[in-house]
């Protein structure tokens, strides 16, 4: 009305030029895996959580063993559930895998790190 305005052809191009994203050859970018996502979550959960167990020993001088040894357990469940989940996520198709990649390796080392305290533990 007024010349400001554009018409239907310009915004259908923009349209598509946004869709074309700014990558080379006009891909789109990628979303990431919402499994990866779940994945990091529990690594900070579990991150959280054990060092939750280790200030809580400290203040208590390691009066709450059954405490601490369920915290330790559900830090464990959670971790299995993240290297669970950074697999699922692997497995979405056309999406950016580095959330799954770090929530795997953050998940695995969580569990050998408390591998190594349950076994130091036992000595």
């Amino acid at each position: 009305m007024f010349g400001n305005e554009k018409s239907t052809k310009d915004r259908q191009k923009e349209r598509e030029r946004k869709k074309r994203g700014t990558r080379k050859y006009g891909q789109a970018k990628l979303k990431h895996s919402r499994m990866g996502v779940y994945s990091c979550f529990y690594v900070l959960a579990a991150v959280l959580i054990v060092a939750a167990c280790i200030l809580i020993s400290f203040l208590m001088s390691g009066k709450t063993a059954g405490f601490i040894g369920g915290l330790g357990i559900l830090s464990i469940v959670l971790g299995i559930l993240g290297v669970r989940a950074g697999m699922k996520g692997l497995r979405e198709r056309e999406k950016n895998y580095i959330t799954c990649k770090i929530g795997i390796v953050g998940n695995m080392l969580i569990l050998v790190f408390l591998l190594m305290i349950f076994i130091g533990g036992l000595r």
